[in-house]
């Protein structure tokens, strides 16, 4: 375990069962492989980004992070405790210790607020659940927190629906920082947001970085704010983590045929560049009954015959560049 890792993931594995049909008696017919043993660490100060298409088990990992669902197996480590055993056998008080250090950013800024409560209730509640903060100074940090956002004290008496999608997402930044953590999860922040408002957005969670010494997990479908905001990139597909790579070296050397489609998907702006794209076979394979070996390889067009008998290994290819792929393209 390296001294500069805030978060390390060991062996994570979650599977949600599945049922036949029936009003009174349900049959479990299998799993749904959600997350399947994937490991890696996040060190302090960085921006580690998650990426993948819908449903690859982006946001599993990070509920399971915070221990919002329990694993099927595996560790996470925070600062070298394991916050799956202190969830599991800590009393509040511990509990609530490490949920001040551990926040989330969730998706949607429409549905994580709560429209029957003005802003300076929505941020002040956590005040009230860890306590840490004297009454006669709510008001006071309340609009410390809005003017650290971006936003300014009279926002504190309105209502969620007062505001915009980007002011929303500023107010439930706002409401994570509140508990002062160390620890980010961004869930595809930006992702229901308009282009304009997306930039800023990622502006102020660098920003933020800078200031205060945030540590980020960055999750998200859309690779050019990947590229914006990240350090390091891990690349998921059907529950497993493919590559992972400082963010340059991903995007201008991907070793995985995955990660090399992914990025040649993004469209680029401008109509007389050509490309030579990677054309991906067929649709997404369902999770419940996972290919076996690589899970990549129906859709490859590289695999040969030991693709599909054994899964490969994540391994160190160059310097701090891990894949799992036995052909990789741009070795």
């Amino acid at each position: 375990m390296a001294n500069n890792d805030l978060i390390i993931v060991k062996n994570l594995v979650k599977y949600f069962p599945v049922f036949s049909k029936g009003v009174l008696l349900k049959k479990q017919t299998g799993n749904v492989h959600a997350v399947d043993n994937i490991s890696f660490s996040i060190r302090k100060k960085e921006t580690f980004a998650l990426v993948g298409e819908s449903g690859c088990g982006k946001t599993t990992t990070a509920r399971l992070i915070l221990n919002l669902i329990e694993p099927t197996s595996g560790q996470v480590f925070f600062e070298e405790e394991n916050v799956l055993e202190k969830f599991r056998g800590s009393n509040r008080k511990e509990k609530l210790r490490l949920r001040r250090k551990m926040q989330l950013i969730f998706q949607n800024p429409y549905g994580s607020l709560d429209p029957r409560m003005t802003v300076f209730d929505i941020i002040s509640e956590p005040f009230i659940i860890h306590k840490h903060i004297a009454k006669d100074k709510w008001k006071d940090q309340v609009y410390r927190l809005l003017e650290l956002v971006g936003l300014e004290e009279y926002h504190a008496e309105r209502y969620p629906h007062e505001f915009s999608g980007g002011q929303r997402q500023r107010i439930c930044m706002a409401r994570a920082l509140a508990v002062e953590p160390q620890f980010l999860i961004a869930d595809e922040p930006v992702s229901s947001l308009d282009v304009s408002i997306r930039a800023q957005i990622l502006n102020l969670l660098a920003d933020l970085q800078a200031r205060i010494g945030l540590t980020y997990l960055y999750i998200s479908h859309d690779l050019s704010s990947v590229r914006q905001i990240s350090h390091r990139v891990a690349v998921m597909y059907l529950g497993k983590i493919v590559e992972v790579a400082n963010t340059d070296e991903v995007f201008d050397s991907p070793l995985h045929p995955y990660t090399k489609a992914l990025i040649e998907a993004v469209p680029i702006p401008d109509p007389r560049t050509k490309s030579m794209k990677i054309l991906l076979r067929g649709e997404v394979p369902s999770p419940i009954n996972p290919p076996s070996g690589c899970r990549f390889h129906p859709r490859c067009e590289y695999a040969q015959k030991i693709c599909s008998e054994k899964e490969p290994v994540l391994e160190e290819l160059k310097k701090e560049h891990f894949v799992a792929c036995y052909f990789p393209i741009n070795e």
